[in-house]
């Protein structure tokens, strides 16, 4: 009989034990836990229904504060929540389903289907200048960087600091844009460190400079150039490579040295076979650039060209900033086509590949009053047809001179063209009754003359 009772109070026992929780496996699979909460919002007890609406009747205030401090005071907006988020606030639900209460805290994010964030560009506007205003006394943190130098790559050690890191509050920021407010802390900026990712690549991208040659072609000459040669110092930031190439500079300034034509003093021998030095006063002529020969051979070490010509890094002056002359060896530099004046014979030569094609007596600048025909190598700037030359007479009065042919050879208005006004042409005209500057030709020569002449063709002048 004893034994019976105890079997019937067992059964009874777990009868209740085996209700409750089974009533207690329902509630809570249809009620969240007391304590979870969804974007901050406590959501314990309430049913996915209940849980949503007060959800959506929150108000977003969308002020931010940073460490406590309001930075930014925000316009009021609706949750933003909508039927399409009663779906996913289910499956929250299910998710945290206990058989027994649970106290576990729990936070679940949920952004809301139509989530406000035009207020967004101010918020992070907000935190520049909230941060810049904290940072002012603050110190930077120093980033370990690679650094190539004599075909070694060395990382500097980087140097912590105290100064904030304002992209990664505006990250968090972005991450609180569904609270009621947002309330962000500032951290310190860490510096990376030799073993990132960013510098490891800095590294890997530097190393690619190291023990490389490179055959750099000057019109007929050949120099051989290793990379450091080339590069004193180089890093690699954000993809990109820095280069100081002080060390090519030096390069660069002897080559021009020996090579380039622009603004030197030329060995010329004139039509009488006498050999003249040239003034160095003209425009014609080709120097290298360093900065341009720079970007091309740098950019051939990282291509890993065995060679490359240097036409594309000479520069020059006057009309064509380009150079005039790159290629050309004869004859010093000038060439064997071009146009020879001489201010003492009063008379112009023009030369095609060698040979005299045509001669004519001109008349130069006026030398009396300074207006010289300028003394040096120029180049024809470019060809013109029926023009009208305009200027001031020495007594101030203008002029406007129609000509059939006109071809400038300085940027201050000298060049060759025909004058149907002059009537003195007297081999000593020049000294007291010259022009301003240009040279004057028949008209009878000029046709032949301008017909003969090339652009970017060297007038020598002396």
């Amino acid at each position: 009989m004893e034994k019976t009772q105890k079997l019937i109070w067992s059964a009874v026992v777990a009868a209740v034990l085996i209700g409750g929780l089974g009533g207690s496996g329902y509630y809570h699979h249809t009620h969240f836990n007391k304590n979870v909460t969804i974007n901050g919002v406590r959501v314990g007890g309430l049913t996915s229904q209940a849980a949503y609406q007060r959800l959506a009747s929150q108000k977003h205030s969308n002020d931010v504060y940073l460490n406590g401090k309001r930075i930014y005071q925000g316009i009021s907006t609706a949750s933003g929540y909508t039927n399409a988020d009663k779906i996913k606030i289910e499956k929250m639900l299910k998710k945290q389903a206990t058989l027994l209460p649970s106290s576990k805290k729990t936070n679940y994010a949920l952004t809301p289907t139509n989530l406000d964030t035009s207020q967004l560009p101010a918020m992070k506007a907000a935190i520049k200048i909230a941060v810049d205003k904290l940072n002012k006394n603050r110190t930077r943190a120093v980033d370990a960087k690679a650094v190539w130098k004599n075909n070694r790559v060395n990382v500097t050690a980087p140097k912590k600091g105290t100064a904030y890191d304002t992209s990664k509050i505006q990250a968090e920021l972005e991450g609180q844009l569904v609270n009621r407010s947002i309330r962000l802390t500032a951290k310190v900026k860490a510096p990376l460190t030799k073993h990132s990712t960013k510098v490891q690549r800095e590294v890997t991208a530097l190393k690619k400079l190291s023990d490389k040659k490179v055959l750099y072609k000057v019109e007929n000459k050949s120099y051989s150039l290793t990379s450091a040669d080339i590069i004193t110092k180089a890093t690699y930031q954000n993809g990109q490579y820095q280069f100081d190439t002080a060390a090519l500079d030096k390069k660069i300034s002897r080559i021009n040295k020996t090579q380039s034509t622009l603004g030197k003093a030329l060995k010329f021998k004139t039509h009488a076979g006498k050999t003249i030095t040239t003034s160095t006063q003209g425009s014609y002529g080709w120097r290298l650039s360093t900065t341009k020969a720079a970007k091309t051979l740098t950019n051939a070490l990282l291509n890993d060209k065995a060679s490359v010509e240097a036409k594309n890094d000479v520069y020059g002056i006057g009309y064509n900033t380009r150079g005039v002359g790159y290629g050309t060896t004869a004859n010093n530099g000038i060439g064997n086509t071009y146009a020879e004046v001489s201010i003492t014979d009063q008379t112009a030569w023009f030369y095609k590949n060698g040979k005299l094609v045509y001669t004519a007596s001109v008349v130069t600048g006026k030398h009396s009053n300074g207006d010289d025909t300028p003394t040096g190598v120029y180049y024809i700037m470019y060809k013109q047809r029926n023009t009208t030359l305009r200027g001031y007479e020495d007594n101030g009065k203008s002029y406007a001179s129609p000509v059939s042919y006109w071809a400038p050879f300085t940027e201050s208005g000298c060049g060759f063209h025909d004058a149907s006004w002059r009537t003195n042409w007297s081999s000593t005209a020049y000294l007291n009754n010259g022009s301003k500057g240009c040279v004057n030709m028949h008209t009878s020569d000029a046709p032949n003359a301008f017909n003969d002449l090339s652009v970017d063709e060297p007038v020598v002048i002396y």
